[in-house]
């Protein structure tokens, strides 16, 4: 029976790996005396699995609608690789009596997944640009959850699954049966640290807020509302804000200030996107939210830079987050290469991406200027330049303009690899052999990564440490080796190690003795 097939703590279920019968075959038997409504949630959410897919973990879940009830859910399958590939699914139930449960969210986890504790009874999970909050509704759940979760992981990285590979293709199946309601969509997406939210937005991961505070979110909501509505060149801030006392019904002079450096914000904020590529816009948090000028737009991709502004309409657009504020300690460098491949994603399916900040002006223009240098083969200046001209008010902070400088030296260094030229000049000061051949160009490095672009992927992982070396100059704390390959040696014997194997330092002295006179 089911029963036999898992073992539950409160608000959990842990699925037992016994053979290889569906679980969707079995029936409920013999429910728990003290499970309550978990069993029969169970069965249900069985119901939803494909005959060749098995629930490995159903964690039940804190929600801000006291009467519907959340699982995250761990779904397994075999692969095309026959390789164990894991999803997750947040599964919804409108009520503890319902019959018949949703999906509402899918998580693919992909070898770079992280996983985090937020501090505050909950973890977060983020992978590919997207991160999702879970708050099991007990300890032992959590604690099940995450020791699941990292080992799922684990089988992520040791088998490489990424994007755009032939791992996790079955996951379509539950995208296309996503069918919960928006607002049970929206808590799915709901982030932390926001200072700008859709007016449905959960608060579950807030903290309650102060009566002013309360106060300045609804002038917020109404300012935006009556700053649409009106000419702007033919009202004054005065008159907008004695309207907004008639909406809110109050006396507002003690927020004068707060209004009046709001109404400023809005009205940067309102102009229309640019259009820098044909399928990529340049804008502000207001276009982000502004659902009829998207669509007008035909936007269908939005990528937000911030970590301070909500995702306006999850499940209508497809979003990729850069959760950064705009400080120049900020480190974007390493966001550019997924930034790339997602504003990519949208010309690849002929439709066009919305890159946004709080205003256009730093983060997004940055990410934008970058996307432009790789995906064109341009300079810093003349993307600088080309971005500026589309939308004059772009300008990036100091320490972004200096990551974009370091951008262009990683494609200076990776077009060089490619450039014949470059490789007749190596080949032609490379010494002689003891039979008098010329050594071949090709080396195999044994332990450095040739491909520049790549390494914006790594980026976030903890940098190596570096040392100084006996002439005082710091270099990177690796030890790189190479292996030479002369066409006699590929025709006789292949080499030991020692024979083989020669340090860098080797390799320039016998570079230097070779183009000496």
């Amino acid at each position: 029976s089911l029963s036999e097939s898992f073992f539950m703590v409160k608000g959990a279920a842990l699925f037992l790996q016994q053979g290889n019968s569906s679980q969707g075959q079995r029936s409920l038997q013999h429910p728990h005396k003290h499970a309550g409504d978990l069993p029969q949630h169970l069965q249900v959410m069985i119901n939803l699995l494909r005959c060749e897919d098995r629930i490995k973990l159903a964690v039940r879940l804190e929600s801000v609608w006291a009467d519907r009830v959340r699982y995250m859910v761990v779904v397994y399958s075999s692969g095309r690789q026959d390789t164990e590939e894991n999803i997750l699914l947040g599964v919804d139930f409108s009520s503890k009596e319902s019959k018949s449960c949703t999906i509402g969210m899918v998580l693919r986890l992909w070898s770079d997944t992280k996983i985090h504790l937020d501090g505050d009874g909950g973890f977060s999970v983020s992978t590919a640009g997207r991160m999702h909050i879970f708050k099991p509704v007990s300890v032992q759940a959590m604690w099940s959850a995450l020791q699941i979760l990292h080992k799922a992981c684990e089988v992520a990285r040791r088998y490489n699954y990424f994007p755009g590979g032939v791992a996790l293709v079955w996951a379509t199946y539950y995208e296309s049966c996503i069918s919960s309601d928006q607002s049970c969509i929206n808590e799915w997406n709901a982030m932390q640290d926001l200072e700008s939210t859709r007016p449905d937005s959960p608060a579950l991961f807030v903290d309650k807020p102060t009566e002013r505070e309360r106060t300045e979110r609804l002038i917020k909501a109404k300012l935006r509302s009556i700053m649409t509505s009106k000419d702007l060149e033919n009202v004054t801030s005065k008159e907008i804000r004695n309207e907004l006392e008639k909406h809110m019904n109050c006396n507002l002079k003690e927020f004068k200030e707060f209004i009046d450096n709001e109404m400023l914000l809005i009205l940067g904020q309102m102009d229309k996107p640019s259009l820098i590529f044909d399928h990529l816009y340049l804008g502000s948090e207001w276009n982000a939210s502004n659902l009829e000028e998207l669509q007008g737009s035909g936007i269908d991709y939005i990528l937000n830079v911030t970590r301070e502004i909500d995702n306006f309409f999850p499940g209508l657009f497809a979003y990729h987050n850069i959760r950064v504020y705009d400080e120049e300690t900020t480190d974007l460098l390493a966001h550019w290469n997924e930034a790339y491949h997602f504003i990519n994603k949208a010309k690849k399916n002929h439709s066009k991406c919305l890159v946004h900040c709080k205003m256009g002006v730093s983060r997004s223009a940055s990410t934008v200027i970058a996307y432009a240098m790789k995906e064109f083969g341009w300079s810093l200046e003349k993307a600088y330049n080309y971005v500026k001209q589309k939308r004059s008010i772009a300008r990036p902070n100091a320490g972004f303009m200096r990551q974009l400088l370091e951008y262009q030296g990683i494609l200076d260094a990776s077009k060089q690899r490619h450039n014949k030229l470059w490789k007749q000049q190596a080949d032609s000061n490379l010494p002689q052999n003891t039979d008098g051949t010329t050594g071949s160009g090709d080396f195999l490095m044994e332990s450095l990564d040739i491909d520049l672009e790549n390494r914006l992927a790594d980026l976030d992982m903890p940098s190596q440490s570096a040392y100084l070396d006996n002439r005082g100059d710091v270099s990177v704390g690796f030890d790189y080796c190479f292996r030479r390959l002369s066409d006699t040696l590929l025709e006789n014997k292949i080499p030991t190690d020692r024979e083989g194997f020669f340090h860098v330092e080797q390799l320039e002295g016998e570079l230097e003795r070779g183009a000496a006179p």
